[in-house]
């Protein structure tokens, strides 16, 4: 008897654990999500260079993407003058932007161009598994590997190199972004652009010409000599600058591919109605001025044109916008409206920097001296737009009331050595030009003996001057001489004393 309740007891205590794990199994199926949803064909994804976007996705199925990207290390432009061997996913900084669909499946190629002198491979900040790809795509130059990742999350993700050393490579422009859509898409807008921001370390300091090494030291001291928006100084200025018309409505995917430095990214006049901050896909901040973006971080914002303008994208660290290089446009075109701005100018300019650094210290160059008028005039260019057209303005006609004009200027033209003290030292007090007074300050400006020669034959030999050319030498002579008095002024007399 006492055997049979024993064995009844047993067979209990077996049921209820089994009848246990059945409600714990239960439980878990119907809360995992499901990630897995049923591929239907296959396409090759569009893969862009910056500032282009991929066209959005509109299938509302899952299904087999190919990616073929390439990493080969390139000479390219990084300013005006200066040259840097990047080394990039596509041959770009930044990397191609890749456009998926949450619940796809990629099949991702990394090659490697034979003329690579580095291995490389990619860490997908989008990839749930070891190392984000990085150990998987570990390619050697002259190579493709191949590795496999279901897009379970949607979001605007950075990816970029993870070879060693990481920094070093990064540091170099491998980065990039891919964006996962949600199932449901994104809301619409008129257009979408890709920008990212990167801080460059070099041997010689900003503006130094010629093929410039990479520096560790700066790049482990976190002092870069550049920061920019998609890979060079002026990528997206003038005739590159983003387009857009009034009445549109505009997305921005934007990136820090770093190694360093945060960005506080700002677009000058406008206000983003919405940002999607951290790569997420939720809209959760609305009016925003500035959003910080870390690196290998991102953000998506979004915002309406009511009015055409020419609107200054930067890193509100705003020495990193005036003399480092990361400043973008967005030129908008339409109709003006009134209502919401007048268009009014105003006649007083506050701290006007242009992009050198103002004071009062010279710096020693050892790059060959510009000797022929053709290597004056081709450097002078370069300098004045760097550094003098932010007052003085691209045509040389300066500001009216603000800034005395350069073109066709009597002042510039009569004494050459005066010009070369004004630069250098600086020049406070009233002075008269073309008939007209000016009565303002211009900050010494921290250039070299070549760099002052440079730009003073090319100003003197633009704008409708013409004059012979202003040498290292005469440069030397100039800033060793006492400042000589400016043609309007004059000492006033003192005022005499009372009972005298």
């Amino acid at each position: 008897m006492s055997y049979d309740i024993g064995l009844k007891k047993v067979l209990w205590w077996k049921f209820s654990i089994f009848c246990s794990t059945l409600l714990v199994l239960s439980a878990t199926s119907a809360f995992t999500p499901n990630f897995y949803d049923p591929i239907e064909g296959e396409e090759t994804a569009i893969l862009t260079s910056a500032p282009t976007v991929p066209p959005p996705i509109t299938r509302k199925h899952a299904t087999k993407v190919i990616v073929n990207l390439e990493t080969k290390e390139v000479v390219k432009r990084m300013a005006d003058g200066v040259e840097y061997t990047f080394w990039t996913f596509g041959g770009d900084v930044p990397g191609k932007f890749i456009r998926v669909r949450e619940g796809d499946f990629v099949e991702f190629h990394l090659s490697n161009h034979p003329s690579s002198k580095m291995p490389h491979n990619i860490d997908l900040h989008a990839v749930t598994g070891q190392g984000g790809g990085a150990g998987a795509s570990l390619t050697s130059p002259g190579h493709t590997s191949t590795f496999s990742f279901r897009c379970m999350n949607p979001g605007l993700y950075v990816y970029h190199c993870a070879t060693a050393p990481v920094g070093m490579h990064v540091a170099n422009g491998m980065y990039g972004l891919i964006l996962v859509e949600p199932k449901e898409g994104l809301p619409k807008v008129d257009k979408e652009f890709y920008v990212m921001q990167g801080d460059f370390y070099t041997k010689g300091a900003y503006g130094e010409e010629g093929l410039q090494p990479f520096s560790m030291e700066k790049a482990v001291l976190e002092h870069p000599d550049y920061v920019v928006f998609n890979g060079s100084v002026g990528s997206m200025v003038g005739d590159n600058a983003l387009r857009a018309k009034v009445g549109e409505k505009v997305r921005i995917y934007f990136g820090n591919g770093g190694p360093n430095l945060t960005s506080s990214f700002h677009v000058i006049g406008e206000i983003f109605d919405k940002v999607y901050t951290e790569g997420g896909v939720k809209a959760n901040q609305e009016q925003v001025q500035t959003t910080l973006v870390p690196p290998g971080g991102s953000c998506m914002v979004e915002f309406g044109l009511e009015v055409p303008a020419t609107y200054i994208l930067v890193d509100h660290a705003l020495l990193r916008a005036f003399n480092k290089g990361c400043i973008g446009m967005l030129k908008v075109e339409g109709p003006e409206n009134k209502e919401i701005y007048t268009g009014k100018q105003n006649d007083v300019v506050y701290l006007p920097e242009g992009g050198a650094i103002q004071t009062m210290d010279d710096e020693v160059s050892k790059r060959p001296a510009p000797v022929t008028k053709a290597e004056l005039m081709a450097r002078g260019k370069r300098v004045f737009e760097a550094n003098c057209m932010a007052c003085h303005q691209g045509s040389g006609e300066g500001i009216a009331n603000v800034f005395p004009p350069l073109a066709k200027s009597d002042f510039l033209m009569a004494d050459k050595n005066r010009s070369i003290q004004i630069v250098s030292k600086g020049l406070s007090g009233s002075i008269k030009v073309n008939g007209k007074t000016f009565n303002s300050v211009m900050p010494a400006q921290a250039l070299n003996n070549e760099d002052i020669a440079s730009v003073l034959t090319y100003v003197r030999n633009s704008f409708g001057n013409s004059g012979d050319i202003v040498t290292v030498q005469d440069v030397v002579a100039g800033r060793a001489s006492a400042v000589q008095p400016t043609p309007t002024t004059t000492k006033k007399p003192k005022a005499k004393s009372k009972g005298k």
